[in-house]
């Protein structure tokens, strides 16, 4: 790890939110699935455990051994299986990085946050009430609201519109490296450099 880190800001466990099933694959509420599995390759960790709530890989970063995780128990029971997990393991609540979407910030654009409330997202609230606190870091993914007045439940369900493909794509990438950055030189650092970032198409 970057001698520069706060050695407070520790994350063991990266976390990405989804729903199970080819359905679900290339839809907005995938967004933490599709990071994972971006960040998998690029890190050359292979998610290839399966237990009955999660699908789950590890490996060595530097010294330090990083877990990833995908629960399967759809995004409204998130929380089971990440408690699983991390109770099986021992490891504490606060070292998980989770990876999500989030209606609130455009398509494009990405927001590091330390902490925080659910923010009406159910499978952060289901994180949130298994751990039985919100003080673990977050990388949210721009999806966007709505355009054409489909209730929220179900554009989260649905893949980004023609003209959000591209710049939707480039998040998921950039994700990917702000969770690298997060892993090698903290928090600070990612938040300087990301949540600024907007997307180039």
């Amino acid at each position: 790890m970057c001698r520069d880190k706060d050695p407070e800001e520790r994350v063991r466990v990266i976390v990405g939110l989804g729903n199970p099933g080819q359905r679900y694959v290339d839809t907005r509420h995938n967004a933490g699935f599709q990071v994972l599995d971006r960040l998998s390759q690029s890190l050359s960790l292979p998610v290839s455990g399966r237990e009955p709530k999660y699908l789950w890989g590890h490996g060595r970063l530097n010294d330090d051994l990083i877990f990833l995780l995908k629960p399967t128990t759809y995004m409204n029971r998130s929380g089971f299986a990440v408690e699983e997990f991390l109770l099986e393991r021992n490891i504490p609540g606060d070292q998980i990085l989770l990876i999500h979407d989030d209606v609130d910030l455009p398509v494009g654009r990405l927001r590091i946050a330390r902490k925080g409330g659910a923010g009406g997202h159910r499978g952060v609230s289901s994180v949130i009430e298994h751990l039985k606190h919100q003080s673990f870091p977050r990388v949210k993914v721009g999806v966007g609201r709505p355009r054409f007045g489909e209730p929220v439940e179900e554009f989260v369900l649905g893949l980004p519109y023609p003209d959000q493909v591209e710049p939707y794509a480039q998040s998921l990438s950039t994700a990917v490296e702000a969770v690298r950055t997060i892993l090698r030189s903290g928090m600070t650092e990612a938040m300087n450099r990301f949540n600024s970032w907007r997307s180039q198409s």
